[in-house]
């Protein structure tokens, strides 16, 4: 055990070789750790350069409108984005629309009201499904997922809304079990985990006293997951969704086997689209010349909507913790 350091012993010399000893560690320290973050920083720049850079022949060959022309023609090299950004949103949107109420229920679940024997079992068999490959997940959703999801929904769905003015037309098409639909439930599948472990992580790290002071009011389970849970980890809970709506927008292989691959704005949600990275993963390899500097182009403007979405989240968090301040919280 080292003995405290006494005032009068402030001058001695072997105390200041350990006082300058420690100084420069924690310099050292700084530096290390402040060379890392820039790091990640220019690993970031270097990539949207990259990206414009290569994209920029293409922008300043169609200029804005390759935004929203729909146009996807390789031959006589007229190319447009709309098409692959429609598909990109709503496979992303159904995914949220399924996943989050899921993921949430889940780890509500796991951090609530679970029996403590069948928590951690659970907890892992959920986050075992982030550890499978994306194109294990585009492999079921084309062999098993596609002819069960024609036969059992698809058909059953379209026979039921026929003649429906308005929802028989959205879920019309050719009932094949491919498409806009079926590559948001397959991509809900693959954001569930993430959004539901970092929830129910987000949950647990909730003070246990605030918990059992509701409880000691009289509170139900219901109100405590309102009024003291989800304030507490709201910041969390938008950080999980966030999360899960990044894996959407870029997931690639498992949208690329069932959404279908067909260049044009689908008419209906059963009707095939194309994303943003599927028309990466299938083209790129063949690409040259304005072909490739489009894709490059998607690519950019992918980056470029992710980034929009998350501080679009930020944005949201500020408002809400504002909104709270405000009110006194």
């Amino acid at each position: 055990m080292s003995t405290p350091i006494q005032a009068h012993d402030l001058g001695h010399p072997h105390v200041l070789a350990i006082a300058k000893r420690q100084r420069l560690h924690d310099a050292l320290f700084y530096r290390v750790s402040q060379a890392f973050a820039v790091l990640v920083l220019m690993a970031l720049i270097g990539i949207i350069v990259t990206l414009f850079i290569n994209a920029w022949p293409a922008f300043r060959e169609f200029g804005f409108a390759f935004i929203w022309t729909a146009e996807w023609d390789v031959v006589n090299e007229q190319f447009g984005a709309l098409m692959a950004i429609i598909g990109t949103l709503a496979t992303s949107a159904i995914a949220m629309i399924i996943g989050v109420p899921l993921a949430f229920g889940i780890a509500l679940f796991l951090s609530e009201t679970c029996p403590v024997w069948l928590r951690r079992p659970l907890g892992t068999a959920v986050e075992l499904l982030a550890a499978i490959p994306s194109i294990i997940y585009g492999m079921f959703g084309l062999f098993v997922f596609a002819p069960l999801f024609a036969d059992y929904f698809q058909i059953p769905v379209q026979e039921l809304m026929a003649g429906m003015p308005i929802i028989g037309a959205i879920f019309g098409g050719v009932p094949n079990g491919l498409g806009i639909l079926a590559a948001g439930i397959i991509l809900s599948f693959m954001v569930l985990p993430y959004m539901a472990a970092v929830t129910r992580d987000v949950f647990e790290v909730v003070p246990q006293i605030l918990r059992e002071s509701a409880y000691g009011l009289g509170a139900t389970t219901t109100e405590v997951v309102r009024h003291v849970v989800m304030p507490y980890a709201f910041k969390g809970v938008v950080g999980a969704v966030m999360l899960g709506l990044g894996r959407a927008l870029g997931e690639t292989m498992a949208v690329t086997f069932v959404i279908g691959n067909a260049h044009r704005i689908p008419e209906t949600i059963n009707a095939p689209g194309v994303s943003i990275t599927s028309a990466l993963a299938n083209e790129f390899a063949e690409s040259f010349g304005m072909h490739m500097h489009t894709l490059f182009a998607l690519g950019f403007l992918l980056f470029i909507l992710t980034f929009v979405v998350l501080a679009l989240a930020r944005l949201l968090i500020l408002r809400v913790e504002e909104g709270k301040g405000s009110k006194g919280y």
